[in-house]
């Protein structure tokens, strides 16, 4: 079987390997891809900053057309890339053709920012005196990326990284390289420089600790969990670099007397359940009034019990396989904690077999929970929800805040009042009405508060707060 090599200085390079395995059926290798090593990151991160003067100089136009010859591939290629992703993540394939045609997107949006970079001109308050502000590259980037979006997170770290004339030494997530190999595989032959993107893949412990050790790295963005955030902005404060970080979520999906129920129940359901709830915009917490609750609950576990579990690549399969077996425990785990806080089991919560040997999980909807036990506070990161029965609107509002988390908010409601206030007074960096709480566009800033995120926002025009340096240049006339 072909090893899938690290492109370091714009060379392949081989080195161990290690199989990437497919969630849904554990005797299907996907393939075997490398597993670097801490010298292979520190020749990765010195071609990095050999080639970082020259591209950081490069013309406008050359990165537009590289940006945009990969995100055209992306797209011609949507099916095959998706079949991929959903082999090595266990999203089903409509999904993962989905977020492919995403991370497409993400790469036209900064191909078209690449010929709109600007500053501005302004007077001094001195006569006589031109002012010139203007936005650096900051140089080397670390990009460190998860596992449940393989192509879309890669793609909108690299886009503008790449766009605002960085160079980057990326690690993805061991469990799906697949994607960001293809990726990276793209860029090469969209006609990069040698050197200026460079993938090293392999353990956290090793890729990943080598990059945080390095004072060549200038800039870090990281997606995972809140732990290894704080690893990586303590290691970057001591070289005084720039990071930014998004990590975890307990995100509220509020639902009120006056809810469409259809309207609520799909929300609920997609935002808990859809993509295995392996998203950190899932919605795990449910905060349901009084007067609707009951009904809510018959029809979201309903809805939940025409819902199939199968084979990601099989028609019809609305959810996949959990991504492995550690996360497969952590999910039963806590449905035992669940269990022994007190909540109700209303639906699922056991594990399943299909025609393939995988890391099958029912849909998994507790009841009567309170906003303090553990199922409530801490990410699970899998399809277990839990319901919490409110009195009324401020009573919603004020569980849906208390959490350390602050990514995404949903509310389903048909009140103009509440929905205005509810969007004015949520502590989450973003809010949706009448909508799942996971699913954003790629135009728009991305990001949270509190424990969920730190430093500038990601995608959209908003990227560049973060890879680039803003300079302020005076000239006397």
């Amino acid at each position: 079987m072909t090893i899938y090599q690290n492109l370091i200085a714009g060379e392949w390079v081989g080195s161990d390997a290690t199989k990437n395995i497919n969630p849904s059926n554990t005797n299907e290798v996907v393939g075997l891809y490398a597993d670097g090593s801490t010298e292979d990151t520190k020749n990765a991160i010195a071609a990095a900053k050999a080639a970082f003067p020259a591209w950081s100089r490069s013309g406008i136009w050359e990165r537009h057309v590289i940006l945009k010859k990969a995100g055209d591939e992306i797209m011609a290629r949507k099916d095959e890339l998706g079949a991929l992703l959903a082999r090595e993540e266990g999203k089903t394939l409509p999904e993962a053709i989905g977020e492919t045609i995403r991370a497409s997107q993400i790469f036209e949006f900064f191909a078209g920012e690449a010929l709109r970079l600007a500053g501005e001109v302004v007077p001094s308050v001195r006569p006589n005196i031109g002012v010139e502000i203007t936005r650096d590259p900051l140089g080397v980037i670390g990009i460190i990326t998860p596992w449940n979006f393989p192509i879309a997170i890669p793609a909108w770290k690299i886009a503008p990284a790449l766009c605002y004339g960085n160079t980057v030494v990326f690690k993805p997530a061991e469990l799906v390289p697949g994607c960001s190999w293809a990726i990276v595989d793209i860029l090469h032959r969209a006609g990069l420089p040698k050197g200026v993107l460079n993938l090293v893949m392999g353990k956290g412990s090793v890729v990943g600790q080598a990059m945080l050790d390095s004072p060549d790295v200038t800039g870090i963005t990281f997606t995972g969990s809140t732990g290894t955030g704080r690893r990586v902005a303590a290691a970057s404060i001591e070289h005084n670099r720039k990071f930014q970080l998004e990590m975890g979520g307990k995100n509220p999906m509020v639902v009120l007397d006056d809810a469409d129920l259809t309207v609520a129940v799909e929300a609920a359901a997609n935002s808990g359940f859809f993509s295995t709830g392996q998203r950190c915009t899932a919605s795990s917490r449910l905060i349901v009034t009084e007067g609707i609750h009951d009904k809510f609950v018959a029809a979201l576990t309903e809805k939940l019990n025409m819902l199939v579990v199968d084979d990601a690549m099989k028609p019809g399969t609305h959810i996949g396989p959990v991504v492995d077996e550690k996360q497969l425990k952590t999910d039963t785990d806590y449905i035992e904690i669940g269990r022994k806080e007190g909540a109700k089991l209303a639906f699922g919560g056991e594990l399943i077999t299909r025609e393939t040997p995988g890391f099958y999980l029912q849909p998994t909807l507790f009841t009567e929970a309170t906003n303090q036990m553990r199922i409530s506070r801490e990410e699970i990161f899998g399809p277990v929800v839990s319901v919490i029965r409110v009195k009324d609107y401020d009573e919603a509002l004020a569980t849906a805040n208390d959490t350390p988390f602050g990514l995404s908010a949903g509310i389903a409601t048909t009140s103009l009042k509440h929905a205005t206030h509810f969007k004015r007074n949520s502590e989450a960096g973003m809010v949706m009405v009448n909508l799942p709480t996971a699913g954003v566009d790629f135009h728009v800033p991305f990001g949270g508060r509190k424990a969920s995120s730190y430093g500038p926002r990601e995608q959209g025009k908003y990227a560049a707060e973060f890879y680039t340096s803003v300079k302020t240049a005076y000239t006397l006339a």
